[in-house]
């Protein structure tokens, strides 16, 4: 059991540290204003020497699409349409327990607003147990639980293609469809997979995407509290004080030891969301920005744009492939329906929170998972079914 006043002995500490972070942000953020306008005065320069030195660059920069001071006023959508989306959850495997396996637990939502259809709420489970669901990625190196995790990213993503294009078809006389997807489209994680591994993740991803891209249904990717750099990164390039933006060369030394002892990391840690409170407006959306991601080269014409938009209470990053992005219409149609969204789910997308529901796996769900199991075991004809001693003491403790 957790011994609280032992814990809140040391919140005082965490207080003072965070009060002191709060004031030096506030101070970069003075800072990060005046580059900006700096930036946007010299933007065509500055994007420039971005397509021209960005594999010299020590830290990952997005492109801006447009000029650093548009700003775009959105509109809650307000006709008929329909918002999909998905989320995901599993059982991890335990050597402790009857037997080695995983469950992935996919929640699909589609929601009709302006008609009499009934909305769709469900899930999609499904257990894995064969060798190679569960062996089969350590040839490169990687355990079962990740492996576990990305395979539910392709099952959510199939999962979305395929409930968004079907009620596209069901129902075309309702307005706009929206696939809505919860956090990144941009998969960091595979960045550092082998590419033989990563080849048995990302094309299943990318021919869900192109299904929806066939039946010009937008994709978008919201993420809430985002941590991001990517877009305040960009000001670098107009702190940085030599000629040309060569880390490599001029700051070789201090990227191998410490990255932030470079002359331009003056604005780190600052966050984009935090930035962008500071120019946005409740309903406003920041320019485009192209994300520069290294996994972004084998996206081929789904890589990722994104913007920022002040939904009132945060500022959300909200993602899209490119055939999304840089169709105007599109575009506004995501940004519109995402904010309608927001509005009707106090702060976070409707849809997005009743696909967690949909997904989660509460532990009352594991214990009958694993009850149903046994009983299924035993009827095959297996004997001596039973957990390790160290769960059964576990959940028999006399604490």
């Amino acid at each position: 059991m957790l011994d609280l006043l032992k814990v809140a002995g040391q919140m005082q500490g965490m207080s003072a540290q965070l009060a002191r972070e709060a004031k030096a942000i506030a101070l970069k953020l003075d800072l990060a204003q005046s580059l900006f306008e700096d930036a946007t005065s010299n933007l065509e320069l500055r994007q420039q020497q971005l397509q021209a030195w960005r594999d010299r660059l020590a830290f990952n920069c997005a492109e801006p699409m447009e000029s650093l001071d548009t700003r775009h006023s959105i509109t809650p959508f307000s006709a008929p349409h329909t918002i999909v989306a998905t989320d995901g959850s599993q059982i991890a495997p335990s050597r402790h327990e009857i037997a080695y396996c995983y469950l992935i637990n996919v929640g699909r939502v589609a929601l009709h607003y302006g008609s009499s259809i009934y909305p769709v709420l469900d899930n999609l489970p499904e257990v894995y147990y064969k060798p190679e669901d569960l062996y089969g990625a350590r040839q490169w190196g990687i355990q079962t639980e990740e492996w576990m995790t990305l395979k539910r990213t392709v099952a959510e993503a199939i999962a979305l293609a395929e409930l968004a294009c079907g009620q596209k078809e069901r129902s075309p006389i309702f307005g706009p469809v929206l696939a809505l997807s919860d956090g990144s489209l941009i998969h960091w994680s595979l960045e550092m997979l082998p590419p033989e591994a990563r080849a048995k993740i990302l094309p299943d991803i990318l021919a869900a995407w192109e299904r929806l891209r066939r039946d010009r249904i937008p994709l978008a990717g919201y993420i809430s509290a985002p941590r991001s750099t990517e877009a305040t990164n960009f000001l670098r390039l107009q702190a940085c004080p030599f000629p040309q933006p060569d880390c490599h060369t001029h700051c070789k030394s201090d990227a191998e030891r410490n990255l932030d002892r470079a002359p331009c990391s003056v604005l780190q840690p600052l966050r984009d969301a935090t930035l962008w409170q500071r120019f946005l407006q409740p309903g406003e959306a920041s320019p485009l920005w192209r994300s520069s991601a290294r996994i972004l080269q084998e996206y081929g014409d789904h890589t990722v744009y994104f913007c920022y938009l002040h939904v009132g209470t945060e500022i959300a990053r909200v993602e899209m492939p490119e055939w999304t992005a840089l169709d105007a219409e599109l575009r506004l149609q995501v940004l519109s329906l995402v904010l309608a969204q927001i509005q009707k789910g106090y702060g976070y997308p409707v849809a997005l929170s009743e696909a967690h529901n949909q997904a989660v796996v509460t532990g009352s769900d594991r214990h009958r998972f694993f009850a149903i199991l046994e009983r299924s075991l035993i009827d095959s004809g297996l004997k001596n079914i039973t957990t390790s001693f160290k769960e059964t003491r576990k959940r028999n403790s006399i604490a």
